[in-house]
This record gives structure tokens, C-alpha cells and sequence, in this order.
């Protein structure tokens, strides 16, 4: 029998001695190895113990405080939310016009408005479609508005109503030198009464007389601080240029009035007036163009275009402006005195206010028209009593304990503003809107005098914006 070492007897401490007197690295026959009946040595076999999970909470220390716990925020995943918009993307489809539903009924004997036909006292009632070459000219002033029902027609017409009639009158007799040679004119009403849509009429008739439009779209654009401004040097009180919006103004004239291609500069301009060589004979539409391309030149190409507008043997003029009452109070601009800048101190609107009030007259005779607006507009107390003056209303009265801005209340202190307030439609001329609306295809209901007269109640009396609602946005 081999010896082996006895490791057991070595291990315990308690093992009685060897009888047999052998070293302890023989193998014990008296007392063999034996298992323990408790044992704290892990078991070889058995798995590792798992870890405990890590709390949450980690342990802040804060010298001279208690020991606090936060809680552990988790990662979050990053999620692809595909390519970001673009610079002013956003913007552009929100500003985007649509003129044209494919989807919409061909309307079938639909003819076209031309400058014989405007003043047509027989059409009183009719729609009349709006020729493809002006919807351009329109769409070059920014004279469509998203807020209008265009996208739910085959293509752009307008209802001939007794105010379309008497304002084609109007420029068919300025047209001929007959009457009077200016008309300024505000135009006043409830919401949805079409003061917009009047601005929209005069321009498509004065481009069919090939009159030079000038229209601001929206006044609210020039107080919001959303383009660059500077002061114009020379001026008491100091006076504020928009290069950007100019430049851009500029663009849209020489865009929307082909007319200006058929005019050539007849007079150089001044030494030092502008600060690039301009040819001679240059069009006045190529001469817009250059304003146009350069903003920090779109002022003085501004003024030496309109002083060559109105020399003699150029056509009328037509400038509009839309959201009146936001020309008429303070900017969001701010002045080197941290004070804000006056709606009065910007040229583009200066401008414009010098020829309502009459201060800067049309030598070539013209219209220049405004409208207000009741869906967005600020509170200007000097301009409703300004224009509720005018309007003949003796309700209006000078409150002696309010404050009147009295800049606003010269812009109408000369006299010549006619005040225009818009109604609703009367029952003929609904009659003739809500039978086109039925061959497009958006009207199902039969057109009879009952389904006539109870739309037009419900719409306050025929006001257009709610007899749409009523008609073609409500349906049951």
C-alpha cells in the first residue's frame, strides 16, 4: 500500500494523535479522513453569486449639509426625426397661395373680365373669370391672401357687385381726364365684408387699363422687426430705411408691371444720388431690377423711379395698402435712445401716408387706397376717430381724457379722404355668387329664392365672408 499525505489531520485542529506514531505525511489508518458536516469554503461546482443591482439613487455630498440622493436621469435614445426645414421653409408654406383646384367643375360659359366689360352695368350679379396674365401681375403684388377661398375653384374670378361697378367707373373716367384726377380712399367694415377683395378688383382693372401698381401687401410686415432697418442720414427727425423689404418691393414692380419695359429713363440721376453708374436710356423695369439686386442701393433707385413715374405723359398710378392700423401706431424697432420707433418714421410708410393724406399729390392722377382690417388689428384710438369723423358718424366724439396720437390724426386732418364702408351683398348679387359656387361643383343643394333668402339672412345680411361659411364650409 502506497503512502499518501493525510491533508485532513494537518486541517483539523481537533485530531487526536496518532496512535501509531507516524509523521503526519503518512498516510493515518486509525483515523481515516472523514467530510465535515458544515463547512464555510465555497462549493468549486457551484455558480458565482450574483451582483446586486445598482441603485438609482447616487449619493450627493454637500459640505455643511446632509447627505441627500438624486435620482439618476436615463438616457434618452435619440430618435431620427428625418432632415430639419430649411431657413424660411417654413414660412413659405405657410404663406403659399393656391389659385387652382384640378379637382373642381370647369364652369361652362365662365367668360373672362376685360376693360370693356368692367363697366358693364348688365354684369351686376355675374362672376366673371380673371384673365391668366393678370392673375400673374396679381401674384407678382402679393394681392392674393391664403385666408380667401381660391383653392376651391378651377381658377381665380371675382363677383361684379355694385362697389366693383362703381370703382371701374372711377378709373375708366381718370383713365379719359374726366373728374377728378386723385381718389384716396379707406375702406372700412365687419370682418368678411370684402374690404381685401376690393383692393384685389381695383388692382386687376388698373392693370387692364396698364396703370403702374405699387401695393404693400400687408402693413404689419414693416413693425415686426423681422427685417433689417437703418437710420437715413440727413434727416430731422431721423427717418428709417428697410433695405431688404425695398429691395424686394422693388422686385415685385418690376415684376407685376410689364408697362415699365416700354418707359426709359429720360432724366440722369443726381451727382453722388446713387452710388453705381446708371446707363442711359435704361428701362425703368431694368432700373427697379438693379434696386432690386443690391439692397443697399433699393432707396435712392426707389426714389428716382417714382419721381420718374410721375413726370408728365406717364400713366396713373394705383397704391394700396393693406392693415392700415398697423401703420398708424409704434414698431417693435427700436432707436439709438432705446426708445421705439414710430410707424411714421420708416420711408415706405411715410411715403404712402404722404400721398393718403394728400401731402405728396399724383401728377398723373391716380387712386390710392387702404383698407383696415377686423380679424388683425391693433387698438389706435386716433385712427378710429379719425376715420369715424370722416365716415360722418356722431357717435365718434374726442374724448378729453384719453391721449390721441396726434401724427395719426394729421394724416387725415386735410381733407380729400373718403371713407368707404363695405356692406353685404344684396340678394340678386348673392344669387349670382352662390349659382357659380354650384356649377364648381362645391354647392349641391338646389339654388331656389328659399335656399337664397335663408343663406343670406344667416349671413348677417350678405356679408361674403360668412355667406361662404354658411354655404360652402358648413355643410350638414
Amino acid at each position: 500500500m502506497s503512502l499518501q499525505t493525510c491533508w485532513r489531520c494537518i486541517a483539523r485542529a481537533s485530531c487526536q494523535p496518532c496512535p501509531t506514531r507516524r509523521p503526519p505525511q503518512q498516510l493515518c489508518t486509525l483515523y481515516p479522513a472523514s467530510t465535515a458536516a458544515f463547512t464555510t469554503s465555497p462549493s468549486l461546482s457551484a455558480l458565482p453569486p450574483k451582483k446586486k443591482a445598482k441603485s438609482p439613487m447616487v449619493e450627493v455630498n454637500v459640505k455643511g449639509a446632509k447627505k441627500t440622493f438624486t435620482k439618476k436621469k436615463k438616457k434618452l435614445q435619440k430618435v431620427d426625426r428625418g432632415k430639419k426645414p430649411a431657413v424660411g421653409e417654413r414660412k413659405a408654406l405657410r404663406k403659399r397661395v393656391v389659385l387652382s383646384n384640378t379637382n373642381a367643375l370647369e364652369v361652362e360659359g365662365l367668360k373672362d373680365i376685360t376693360a370693356q366689360s368692367m363697366i358693364d352695368d348688365s354684369l351686376r350679379g355675374h362672376v366673371l373669370a380673371i384673365p391668366g396674365p393678370v392673375v400673374d401681375q396679381l401674384r407678382a403684388v402679393e394681392a392674393f391672401k391664403v385666408t380667401q377661398g381660391w383653392p376651391l375653384f378651377r381658377r381665380p374670378s371675382m363677383l361684379i357687385r355694385k362697389d366693383t361697378l362703381d370703382m371701374a367707373t372711377e378709373i375708366e373716367n381718370i383713365s379719359l381726364g374726366i373728374g377728378d384726377k386723385t381718389i384716396r380712399r379707406v375702406f372700412v367694415g365687419e370682418r368678411g365684408s370684402g374690404k381685401t377683395t376690393m383692393l384685389l378688383q381695383a388692382m386687376t382693372m388698373a392693370f387692364l387699363k396698364d396703370w403702374v401698381v405699387i401695393n404693400i401687401p400687408q402693413a404689419q410686415d414693416l413693425i415686426l422687426a423681422q427685417t433689417e432697418y437703418g437710420p437715413l442720414p440727413s434727416t430731422t427727425p431721423t427717418l428709417y430705411t428697410q433695405r431688404t423689404y425695398t429691395a424686394s418691393l422693388l422686385n415685385a414692380i418690376s415684376r407685376a408691371n410689364p408697362i415699365l419695359q416700354t418707359l426709359q429713363l429720360s432724366q440722369p440721376p443726381a451727382e453722388n444720388e446713387i452710388p453705381i453708374p446708371v446707363p442711359p436710356n435704361i428701362s425703368l423695369s431694368r432700373l427697379a431690377l438693379l434696386g432690386a439686386e443690391d439692397p443697399e442701393i433699393a432707396w435712392p433707385i426707389f426714389e428716382l423711379l417714382y419721381r420718374e413715374l410721375t413726370l408728365p405723359d406717364r400713366p396713373p398710378l394705383l397704391l394700396c395698402m393693406d392693415g392700415l392700423a398697423h401703420a398708424m401706431r409704434n414698431t417693435h424697432y427700436i432707436s439709438n435712445t432705446y426708445q421705439p420707433i414710430h410707424a411714421h418714421q420708416f420711408t415706405i410708410i411715410k411715403w404712402f401716408l404722404d400721398h393718403l393724406s394728400g401731402t405728396s399729390p399724383l401728377p398723373n392722377a391716380g387712386l390710392v387706397l387702404a383698407s383696415t382690417s377686423e380679424s388683425n388689428s391693433p387698438v389706435v384710438p386716433a385712427l378710429k376717430l379719425a376715420l369715424g369723423q370722416l365716415e360722418g358718424n356722431s357717435a365718434v366724439r374726442k374724448d378729453p381724457f384719453a391721449k390721441y396720437d396726434e401724427r395719426v390724426l394729421g394724416v387725415f386732418e386735410g381733407g380729400g379722404v373718403e371713407v368707404k364702408r363695405m356692406g353685404g351683398l344684396s340678394k340678386e348679387e348673392a344669387r349670382g355668387l352662390m349659382e357659380y359656387w354650384a356649377l364648381s361643383g362645391v354647392v349641391r343643394q338646389r339654388v331656389d329664392d328659399g335656399f337664397v333668402g335663408e343663406k343670406w339672412c344667416l349671413s348677417g345680411g350678405g356679408c361674403v365672408g360668412e355667406l361662404e361659411r354658411a354655404v360652402v364650409r358648413m355643410r350638414v
